[in-house]
C-alpha cells in the first residue's frame, strides 16, 4: 500500500504568526495532529504539531503570545504519495516523528500520520472486535 492510500488529504496550512492557542484550536477542530506551517516570505515549509503545542505549554509558556513559528520544525522529511507505508514508517521511526507532510510537484497534498499507517495495516475486522471486546 502507498501513502496516497493512507494520506488525510485535509492539510492545516496555518502562517507562522498565528499563536500556539490559535493552532491548537484549528487542529482541535479539524481534528488533526499537525499543522503545515508556510511561510510566505521564507517559500519554506514547517510542520506544527500537537506535541509542540504541548511541551511549549509544558515548559510554562503562554500558548496566546508564542508564535507558530518559534516552535515549528523546519527540518522537515517529506514524504511522496509514491513512497510504501513501509518507507514512511521507516522515515519515521529513524526521524523519531508521527507525521510526514507528503509533497508532490505542486505542493503540498497530504499528511500521513503513524495512526494512517496502523488503520492501513490492521484490518478493519480487527478494529471492530477490539470495539466491541474493549
Amino acid at each position: 500500500m502507498l501513502v496516497r492510500d493512507a494520506m488525510s488529504t485535509v492539510v492545516l496550512t496555518i502562517g507562522p504568526a498565528h499563536t500556539l492557542r490559535q493552532a491548537a484550536r484549528l487542529m482541535a477542530a479539524r481534528r488533526v495532529g499537525a499543522a503545515v506551517v508556510l511561510d510566505p516570505d521564507t517559500s519554506g515549509l514547517g510542520i506544527l504539531t500537537e506535541r509542540d503545542v504541548l511541551v511549549s505549554l509544558g515548559a510554562g509558556q503562554d500558548p496566546d503570545l508564542e508564535s507558530a513559528a518559534a516552535h515549528t520544525t523546519n527540518d522537515v522529511v517529506f514524504a511522496a504519495p509514491t513512497w510504501t507505508l513501509e518507507e514512511a514508517a521507516d522515515a519515521m521511526a529513524h526521524g523519531d516523528f508521527r507525521h510526514l507532510i507528503v509533497l508532490d510537484a505542486q505542493g503540498p497534498v497530504g499528511v500521513v500520520s503513524v495512526r494512517d499507517i496502523i488503520r492501513c495495516w490492521v484490518p478493519a475486522r480487527h478494529r471492530t472486535e477490539a470495539t466491541l471486546t474493549g
